[in-house]
């Protein structure tokens, strides 16, 4: 209890001693990461009106407002709303000249609305690279403007840009994540359907039964893997949809191809990108079993602390490393020997690599342990939890 109380008594003491700037600065931060949120989602109505409150407190406005490129006014927060009107014509010349228009106390008075303590507008252009002006800040002074304030707003400015682009590098990552999706479902098509659809045929006559459930199996698989809803999916789904995968191969190959999975219960709700897993698996049974008629695939998923490793393998035929490293994959090679043909392989493990590398950051690609002949080990190190990335 002693030590609790010298605790309390040592924080409250600290506190007292914070100084103004410290606090403004906290302050100044807590308020820009409230703008922050709304801006992230782009420049619209919704967003604008969320974030203006914020943005004025910034800025120490008597008024703010914001409009898109075309001078339509998204919001006004604050006082002289009567000034809207001569905010989006500003808005207009500044987003025509792409630089900063200053309104005066008496343009502001020779307007005839009568706003006698209002002494300047700043109205700002949102310039974002590559996309031009997206819109017009516009930040309404009961004080003469001076070069700190005119430096201050365009800060405040080129801050709410940044956020707006983050916006934009967020949708087209979700494009770009939706069209890789796309190209690992194209690459699916083609010969395991194929391959799929004739083990079901040729149990038709022979264990009806087991072609009705292989059948089922493959229409599971199929919704699945060209499901519409979200780019994530969690890893529990994951490995239902490789069991079915592998049920359909394991008829393929009869008592030749064995399968061993170790699960850690802790990670089945961890997220990965939607088919980030299946493309491994494929890849072993086609590149490094099918080479051989025979062979072992193991799948793991362990818990490390924060994160989840999943791996890979099999004993096969093994892939040339140099052809790895040409996508961009991370390989090891374990026990030279004679290059293999991996060009498709290699085509979906860059894939996921990618898009691993793009939800998690650098650290998180595939790592190949390979060489002609010595098997293939593939492993993705994913974090349990991530912000903003949800099933």
């Amino acid at each position: 209890m002693l030590a609790a109380a010298v605790l309390i008594v040592w924080v409250r003491s600290h506190q007292s001693f914070s100084t103004p700037t410290e606090r403004a600065v906290h302050n100044a931060l807590h308020t820009a990461s409230l703008a922050a949120r709304p801006l992230r989602r782009g420049l619209n109505t919704e967003s604008a009106t969320e974030a203006a409150p914020h943005l004025r407190e910034l800025t120490g406005a008597a008024g703010l407002g914001i409009t898109d490129a075309d001078g339509t006014l998204l919001t006004w927060h604050g006082d002289f709303p009567e000034l809207a009107e001569q905010f989006c014509a500003a808005a207009l010349r500044a987003v025509a000249g792409e630089r900063r228009i200053l309104l005066q106390r008496s343009e502001l008075q020779h307007a005839g609305l009568g706003t006698t303590a209002a002494r300047a507008l700043i109205v700002q252009p949102l310039i974002v690279e590559d996309a031009g002006v997206i819109g017009v800040l516009g930040v309404l002074s009961t004080e003469s403007p001076v070069p700190g304030m005119l430096g201050a707003i365009s800060e405040v400015a080129r801050y709410a840009c940044g956020q707006i682009e983050l916006a934009e590098l967020d949708t087209s990552r979700a494009r770009l994540d939706r069209a890789e999706v796309r190209a690992l479902r194209a690459q699916i098509s083609p010969h395991f359907i194929y391959n799929a659809l004739n083990t079901v045929a040729s149990f038709v006559r022979t264990d009806p039964d087991q072609a009705r459930e292989l059948i089922l199996e493959f229409a599971d698989f199929t919704r699945y893997s060209f499901r519409s809803a979200g780019e994530y999916t969690v890893l529990a789904d994951e490995l239902r949809n490789v069991d079915r995968y592998l049920t359909l191969e394991r008829a393929r190959f009869g008592d030749t191809l064995e399968v061993r999975v170790q699960v850690s219960p802790e990670v089945l709700g961890v997220v990965l990108p939607f088919l980030a897993l299946q493309p491994l698996v494929e890849n072993a049974v086609r590149h490094g079993i099918a080479g051989l008629g025979r062979g072992v695939i193991s799948v793991v998923a362990a818990d490390e602390g924060a994160d989840c490793v999943i791996s890979v393998e099999d004993d096969g035929i093994g892939m040339d490393p140099e052809l790895l490293r040409s996508g961009g994959l991370d390989a090891t090679e374990t026990v030279p020997g004679q290059p293999s043909s991996l060009e498709s392989a290699h085509v979906g493990l860059a894939n996921v690599d990618d898009r691993l590398r793009a939800a998690f950051g650098n650290d998180y690609g595939l790592v190949v342990e390979t060489a002609p002949g010595a098997g293939t080990k593939v492993s993705m190190r994913i974090p349990k939890f991530r912000p903003g990335i949800t099933a």
